[in-house]
């Protein structure tokens, strides 16, 4: 079993979907609307949410990422959605030429937290926020760091 991140987004998945796909260089994109399923006909949706992603996902050499739009009424539910910084996408173990590719694609109309970097845990590191408000880190070496203190903090 894989973990995902997923993504909700404010009417505007179709272009997040569109962004990220070329981006990361998908190799497969799937998507459905919410027009794409029989309406309940008690509660029948406005056009602008018919048109919205009910489900996505991308799939790229490295990972899958997968996405939606929140309805204006699942928010009682759900609660607004909120631009934050409480989920951030980690590319890690790719080499240095595809992670700077990502990292450059990912950037644009974005902000630059941390421009990619040698660190005293990884021999590129690097973070930044994309034009959708994603968070994304990206790391080399992630797992030979995390081995190594551990590994160190058990004295072996």
């Amino acid at each position: 079993m894989d973990a995902i991140a997923y993504l909700n987004f404010d009417g505007v998945a179709e272009q997040a979907i569109e962004f990220y796909s070329e981006a990361l260089q998908a190799t497969e994109v799937k998507k459905v609307n919410y027009k794409d399923f029989p309406q309940d006909p008690s509660y029948l949706l406005p056009e602008n949410e018919l048109n919205m992603i009910m489900e996505s996902s991308i799939e790229f050499a490295d990972g899958k990422i997968m996405m939606s739009d929140l309805l204006t009424s699942m928010r009682n539910v759900t609660g607004e959605l909120v631009k934050g910084n409480n989920v951030w996408i980690s590319l890690v173990n790719l080499d240095k030429q595809k992670l700077e590719r990502y990292f450059n694609k990912l950037s644009v109309d974005g902000h630059v937290i941390m421009p990619l970097s040698n660190t005293p845990w990884s021999s590129c590191f690097g973070m930044l926020v994309d034009r959708f408000g994603v968070g994304w880190k990206f790391n080399c070496d992630a797992d030979m760091f995390l081995d190594q203190v551990i590994s160190n903090r058990h004295g072996n």
